[in-house]
């Protein structure tokens, strides 16, 4: 798989790279292709057939067979590598690499409920980023509109009701980067805020909420799509008091994120979501900063957290902090302990997502115009070789860890 290079110097933005004798596999399916090629950001053209001569490239490469997928689109991370992602731009990326060398090319920056001015300079360094990183696709409000009796690993201090000067400020401090926000919609004023930022363009989430089906079906009908790691800091599912869980299930406008760590939520009841909702779940990581890093003590926002065998968790408490997830090990959890099609299960972490933000008109396929983003991958499921926006990504060790051993809670 060694590439051979054309002579003379390209612009790397426009840099053309062949990928020849592979299998594609997406969410429309898997298919033996005789050649790929990349130019610049984007798939100029996909080739079944090996006959005729391969494209003029700056760069071929030879997968000898291998598996390719769509990079990852993950709608709700945190940080990864030690570097959590409330502490502005250097953060960010560098908490960024270990989840991109492990095939997630698109990125939301997920934020926990923090004072405003902390929420206002953090918005900013998304807008900074955005703005020259074509990777990260913007801001993820996770707080601080959520439910003082749900509300996970986010600090009580900071949470508040989402009255419409906040809703507008935070708006306007994320200069357009706001791409995703998680609200209670049983709160005072939340029905209006899900309308409103439905209005401005945000993708609004239901989440870290105590609502039932009706209060949850009422922001479905107010303009939310999506429901915030399904099962965790929610109401479950009663033979009597269905909730939310089961109001975005009967809603087909509404992608389902879901934690596949072996310890957010058992792998089979992943499935029965998979069953109920198909095509509408989405796997995310919630990763906090010791994704592809150690054990240890690591702070998510102002809260103490103590990650050990993977599991985070803030001090002192059973409460769940974030996870260690990267989505290559979603993947792998997804086909060997939720038993998914390995296609369903791309799907999930590639076109669903995709969907979900309004990009799947050029992200999450392997298809002429859509991202070149393109994942290689070994027979085990690890990640051999990733392009982003056509670029190579520097592939380590790192890239290859043990999944979660913990047992599901």
């Amino acid at each position: 798989m060694t590439p051979t290079r054309a002579p003379g110097a390209i612009p790397e933005s426009r840099r053309t790279t062949l990928l020849t004798n592979l299998t594609r596999l997406d969410a429309d399916g898997e298919a033996a292709e005789s050649w790929i090629l990349l130019d610049g950001d984007r798939i100029r053209a996909v080739d079944r057939h090996a006959a005729g001569p391969l494209p003029v490239a700056d760069e071929t490469v030879d997968l000898g067979g291998a598996t390719i997928t769509p990079g990852f689109v993950d709608l709700h991370a945190h940080g990864g590598g030690g570097f959590a992602f409330d502490d502005g731009v250097d953060a960010i990326r560098r908490g960024l690499a270990p989840h991109r060398e492990r095939g997630t090319t698109r990125s939301v920056i997920s934020l926990v409920a923090n004072p405003p001015a902390a929420l206002h300079a953090s918005l900013a360094a998304i807008a900074d980023l955005a703005a020259t990183d074509p990777l990260v696709l913007g801001a993820h409000l996770e707080g601080p509109f959520l439910s003082p009796d749900n509300r996970g690993a986010h600090h009580p201090h900071f949470l508040a009701a989402p009255d419409p000067a906040l809703v507008d400020d935070l708006l306007e401090a994320s200069r357009g980067a706001l791409r995703q926000i998680t609200i209670a919609p049983e709160l005072r004023g939340a029905l209006d805020a899900i309308e409103r930022l439905a209005a401005a363009g945000v993708r609004v989430a239901l989440g870290h909420t105590t609502a039932d089906y009706e209060q949850t079906r009422a922001g479905f009908d107010r303009g939310a799509t999506l429901l915030t790691h399904a099962f965790n800091a929610m109401p479950g599912i009663h033979h009597r008091a269905p909730g939310p869980i089961v109001a975005a299930i009967d809603d087909a406008r509404v992608t389902l994120e879901v934690i596949l760590d072996g310890v957010h939520v058992h792998p089979s009841v992943a499935r029965l979501l998979f069953d109920a909702a198909p095509g509408r779940v989405a796997l995310v990581t919630d990763a906090m900063a010791a994704a592809g890093a150690a054990d240890g003590p690591y702070r998510l926002g102002s809260l103490d957290v103590t990650v050990s065998h993977g599991t985070a968790l803030l001090a002192g408490t059973t409460t769940i902090a974030g996870s260690t997830l990267t989505q290559d090990a979603a993947l792998r959890l997804a086909i060997t302990a939720a038993g998914l099609s390995a296609r369903d299960a791309v799907a999930a972490l590639t076109r669903t997502p995709a969907r979900a933000l309004g990009l799947d008109s050029w992200l999450g396929l392997i298809a002429p115009g859509y991202a070149a983003d393109v994942v290689v991958w070994n027979d085990d499921w690890t990640v051999r070789r990733v392009w982003a926006a056509g670029r190579p990504v520097a592939v380590g060790a790192a890239a290859r860890p043990a999944d979660s051993a913990a047992a599901p809670n």
